[in-house]
């Protein structure tokens, strides 16, 4: 939550139309990309950290299973 307060008042400062949004979903790339669709949204903006190791292989990553699913721009960053 802070770090998306943050995000926000530095979208408002910008003139950038910001909405944060909480989504429940079965997986959560389906949520991100159901939510993104929901409020039509330009981009979807994630966070490349997360598992690592054999818990990304057997698993994935969020950020991977949105990049291939989304029809949505995806921009991700480190």
């Amino acid at each position: 939550k802070k770090h998306v307060d943050t995000i926000g008042k530095l979208a408002k400062a910008a003139s950038v139309p910001f909405v944060a949004v909480i989504a429940k979903a079965v997986t959560p790339h389906d949520g991100i990309i159901a939510a993104a669709k929901k409020h039509k949204c330009d981009a979807i903006v994630l966070a490349s950290h997360g598992r690592s190791g054999l818990t990304k292989l057997f698993m994935g990553s969020v950020t991977q299973q949105v990049l291939a699913h989304s029809k949505i721009p995806v921009v991700v960053f480190r």
